[in-house]
């Protein structure tokens, strides 16, 4: 048995050299057929290529198998992970939704306490942005409503928060909203809770500023900035953003409105008030101003009553 294991030992090994460096020339020969850039080794290349992977499909499949397997997993787990997500939120939307119910009963039973009537002539009309001027010089949007929606230069353009802008060109079907920040956009505002009137001028940055200010010192960083309704320009009261301060000491505003995502806005209609056809009725007649006094006698405001 020893001697017939030593033989088996003496002939393996030189098989084994054999074999080993076969397989080196042969990986030599592979390396160098694969390196020469010639058109013929190009063909032969090609032919090798068309004739060994098809059939190597097979062997292929357990590893294209599980690398499919394996992404599937992965999907999965980050559907399960995006469900949960989707669950959550879901849960604190309903919280959302129940206090905002709560409030809005709230608030109707204090506007019924109060005895506020709502102006019903401001009312508006809602629109899509469809274009974006995208232009450094000349902001503005374009709305999908129009003369025929009954759009009238000049209205206020809000989105969900703050004020955007204003209409400043109405077609038939479409108006262009010139936004806050453009160069061109002066509106008069009112700082609160100090009462400080003054002008909203935009530039051209995500943040307009502030000009004709009466008293700067009464005026601090996070205060409200709404509109003032100075020269009908806009209604009063219209939120559009907080005064925020530079490192170089101008007051500016951070606009309310969300101008990243610019979809839907929503136009004010403000009613004018019907035109004066006769401003002498403004003033009373000298004969038709009259008072009474306390005993219930009829006094002429202008004085020339009984002196006596």
């Amino acid at each position: 048995m020893a001697r017939e294991r030593a033989q088996s030992e003496n002939y393996g090994r030189p098989v084994r050299r054999i074999l080993v460096g076969m397989l080196v020339i042969v990986m030599l020969a592979v390396f160098l057929v694969w390196r020469i850039d010639s058109p013929r080794v190009e063909r032969m290349r090609a032919q090798i290529t068309d004739a060994i992977l098809p059939n190597m499909d097979w062997a292929m499949a357990p590893a294209t198998g599980f690398s499919e397997m394996v992404a599937n997993l992965q999907s999965y787990k980050r559907l399960y992970e995006q469900n949960q997500e989707l669950r959550n939120e879901l849960q604190e939307m309903r919280v959302w939704q129940e206090a905002a119910l709560q409030l809005d009963q709230r608030n109707a039973r204090l506007l019924d306490l109060n005895k506020v009537r709502l102006d019903p002539q401001l009312t508006w009309v809602t629109g899509v942005v469809t274009a974006d001027s995208g232009s450094p010089f000349h902001q503005s949007v374009l709305l999908n409503v129009g003369e025929r929606d009954g759009i009238t230069d000049g209205w206020a353009a809000m989105d969900g928060l703050g004020l955007v802008g204003r209409i400043s060109g109405v077609g038939s079907r479409s108006s262009r909203v010139l936004l806050l920040t453009d160069s061109n956009s002066r509106i008069p505002i009112t700082v609160q809770p100090s009462g400080q009137r003054a002008l909203l001028a935009g530039d051209n940055t995500p943040a307009p500023a502030i000009e004709l200010l009466d008293k700067p010192d009464l005026v601090r960083p996070g205060d409200r900035v709404v509109s003032s309704g100075d020269g009908g320009v806009f209604p009063a009261g219209l939120l559009i953003g907080q005064i925020t301060e530079t490192p170089s000491g101008r007051l500016r505003v951070l606009l309310a409105a969300d101008y990243e995502r610019l979809q839907f806005l929503r136009v004010i209609r403000l009613h004018e008030s019907a035109p004066l056809t006769d401003p002498g009725a403004l003033v009373l007649h000298p004969m038709d101003a009259q008072a009474v006094d306390e005993t219930g006698t009829t006094i002429p405001l202008d004085g020339e009553g009984d002196n006596g």
